[in-house]
């Protein structure tokens, strides 16, 4: 991967038109000619290192932005898309195509994903044909959790503007400080804040301007409730420029992207980008002594984590999940290259399903994903209390990982043994679109193969797979 070449035309088109530069005129500055210039910004030919350090010397980029990340998201969805049974086999498109569609192309690909998506809508509203039949809202639209969950996916899930906002509102003497801090602004606003039934946990009335939290919730829950409170009242214009900025095509996915803002102000808070990314490098990112540092949870730590991807300053990238006991993903994230299956369940083979069966533990291990990237990886169960005898436990398991070769930053990967490859687990992405042949664990063919099937012979799987597609 080390002598990979960059082709990052789309990221230098962009930068070029953020700076309002003519292709004369940046190609001059970046010491290359205009022909030179057009073709990589066309992708005809990779991004030199001449032109990477001219980047950052005369712009203060940060080079790390022309990462191909966007453009990997994009190929795995579409492979994964195109798993649809909806599609032949033998009508697969080559996996260059893909990456040269996702890089040239991006607005392409994204509506096609956005294509695929509708028509998944229609196939599962055909399934139903009681509930849908004569309804006027029949027409096709983009799920408004999909699209909330897709514009985080494509932001890095980093929010620079958000994030600055909380880091400036919180100081660095502790969880009891931005307790106190949160009280006195909501104070300031009008707002009473105050213990209300096990059943709501958090309740806010505007016309007597009195914010509820839960009596059951713990500390952390309880700092968090406060600070997404205020974000709605205090920092309503910034998050209404945020989602300005998104152009949802729902009022419900731009109600539902509210909330995810003011969940992401509430977490930033609660652990500054500063202080947290240098107490994550100093601890060695141990999640219970960053809990205890900033008065969060472990799955508060975790999900901050895999948002420090601040240009200039970026911590480990890290992918982030939460998982329910059906295996189905209700948090997803990825700042590394290992994407998860937009529709369906996770890998069985990862550790985070494991977790259920240990709670209270953290689980390591060592995976191995199709294209040979590996990665550590933690999990642990963090099953939500149910506040009183006889209310519904939520359980859930989260997993936080890594590119194998950040290990050495994170305290839980000490004394693994990284040099074997027996030492590192085979997972995927999804069934359907997983290379192995030899998973015992697999679940459907995967589309891109031939099968062959043997009367005589059944082994783990009851088919055998090619390995030509």
């Amino acid at each position: 991967m080390a002598n990979q070449k960059l082709y990052a035309g789309v990221k230098l088109r962009e930068t070029r038109n953020r700076l309002g530069l003519t292709q004369k005129d940046f190609a001059a500055k970046l010491g290359v000619s205009l022909p030179y210039l057009n073709q990589m910004e066309n992708n005809n030919r990779p991004v030199s290192t001449g032109v990477v350090l001219a980047l950052a010397q005369e712009f203060g980029f940060d080079v790390t932005e022309l990462s191909t990340g966007d453009a990997e998201r994009v190929v795995t969805d579409m492979r994964e898309a195109l798993a649809d049974p909806v599609f032949a086999e033998d009508a697969q498109p080559p996996l260059a195509d893909l990456r040269l569609a996702a890089s040239n192309a991006p607005m392409l690909a994204r509506a096609f994903l956005d294509l695929h998506r509708a028509y998944r809508q229609m196939h599962e509203r055909l399934a139903s044909l009681d509930e849908a039949l004569g309804r006027a809202d029949a027409h096709i639209q983009p799920s408004p959790w999909e699209e909330v969950r897709d514009f985080f996916h494509y932001c890095d899930n980093y929010i620079d503007a958000v994030d600055h906002a909380a880091e400036r509102f919180a100081t660095e003497d502790g969880p009891a400080d931005i307790e106190h801090r949160a009280d006195e602004a909501l104070a300031m606003l009008g707002v009473r804040v105050a213990a209300g039934p096990a059943d709501t946990l958090r309740g806010y009335d505007p016309e007597a301007k009195r914010l509820t939290i839960a009596a059951s919730a713990d500390g952390p829950t309880r700092r968090f409730q406060m600070l997404h409170q205020l974000a709605l009242l205090q920092q309503g214009a910034l998050l209404d420029a945020t989602l300005d900025f998104a152009r949802f095509q729902t009022d419900e996915a731009r109600a539902i992207a509210r909330i995810g803002l003011a969940n992401y102000f509430a977490g930033a808070a609660l652990m500054p980008y500063g202080p947290f990314l240098q107490a994550a490098q100093d601890t060695r990112h141990d999640l219970e002594r960053l809990a205890r540092r900033f008065g969060a949870s472990i799955e508060q730590v975790a999900h901050r984590l895999s948002t420090l991807q601040r240009p200039g300053a970026k911590g480990v990238p890290f992918f982030f999940v939460r998982v329910d006991q059906a295996g189905t993903i209700t948090k997803r994230h990825s700042a590394t290259r290992l994407q998860f299956a937009r529709f369906g369940g996770a890998c069985p083979l990862w550790n985070v399903h494991s977790a259920f069966e240990t709670p209270g533990q953290f689980l390591r291990q060592l995976a191995e994903t199709p294209d040979g990237v590996r990665f550590f990886c933690l999990a642990r169960d963090v099953s939500k209390p149910a506040g009183a005898w006889g209310a519904p436990v939520r359980r859930f398991a989260i997993g936080l990982g890594c590119e194998v070769q950040h290990a050495p930053q994170i305290v839980y990967a000490d004394g693994m043994d990284h040099g074997h490859r027996s030492a590192f687990a085979p997972i995927g992405i999804s069934c359907r679109i997983c290379e192995r042949a030899d998973c015992h664990q697999r679940s459907v063919p995967p589309l891109e193969r031939k099968l062959s099937v043997d009367h005589n012979r059944h082994a783990t799987l009851p088919y055998a797979i090619s390995d030509q597609g």
